[in-house]
């Protein structure tokens, strides 16, 4: 899968890159992650890619001219960038506290119907609406709360995306396992030793038999989610798991 992020700050985005997970997915070619500098396509002398919003206020707002070129030059479409020209498998994503919240379940969709994915961070007071009408295909929020740009928003897309593709982790059962993969929290997990400071793990995890195991994990995962996130409940009606009756 290949990623197109455009930020004003690559530095910041290249560095994240070339550690963990990300950097060892580039490596084995399971993705292709290319950052490009918007002022690239300023025509201004100084490079500036913003300007004050019309109408007054405070802020400064990115302008069209400098994103429409970069999605144009990224995906070589000769001025032709409107998402209906696009090839299948190809979207183009604005990082905004007004997108769709980015969740488990758009990360898995992202990862199966895109091959291409153009990232773009906004900065200072948002873009020009122009940008969302005619050159996006979604808009993403990772949260309901203020960042100062889509850069770290974009990272956790590609990482979260990046985590399902085939390839991409050492053990691929471990995505299937992670919180939110089959709408839980995870389970608690232990490691050596098994006492720490007269804390011990529990005796299932060390009893040597899987499928109660299993059946452990799950029931914690049920009881840390009805605990700590209910919402992630409501409307699943075989969420909870079947416990087994004792033996008499």
């Amino acid at each position: 899968m290949k990623f197109d992020i455009v930020t004003i700050f690559p530095s910041m985005v290249r560095g994240a890159l070339s550690e963990g997970l990300l950097c060892r997915a580039r490596e084995r070619g399971v993705i292709e992650v290319d950052v490009h500098d918007l002022r690239d396509w300023s025509a201004d002398k100084h490079r500036k890619v913003d300007d004050s919003p019309f109408g007054g206020g405070g802020g400064m707002v990115l302008r069209p001219g400098p994103l429409f070129e970069a999605v144009e030059a990224v995906l070589g479409t000769g001025g032709g960038c409107s998402p209906a020209e696009r090839e299948p498998g190809t979207a183009v994503a604005l990082m905004c506290p007004q997108g769709r919240r980015f969740d488990q379940a758009e990360a898995a969709r992202l990862s199966r119907e895109c091959r291409r994915l153009v990232l773009l961070c906004g900065r200072y007071e948002g873009v020009d609406e122009r940008v969302r009408e005619h050159l996006v295909d979604l808009e993403i929020s990772i949260g309901d709360y203020v960042l100062s740009g889509g850069e770290i928003p974009a990272l956790a897309v590609v990482e979260a995306v990046t985590r399902l593709l085939p390839g991409a982790l050492g053990r691929a059962e471990s995505a299937m396992e992670d919180s939110f993969s089959d709408g839980l929290l995870d389970c608690p997990h232990y490691t050596r030793p098994a006492e720490f400071r007269s804390w011990a793990v529990p005796d299932v995890l060390v009893s040597g038999d899987h499928e109660a195991v299993a059946r452990w994990r799950r029931e914690q995962a049920y009881e840390r989610t009805a605990k700590r996130r209910p919402d992630l409940l409501a409307g699943k009606t075989n969420a909870a798991p079947t416990r087994a009756a004792p033996e008499s």
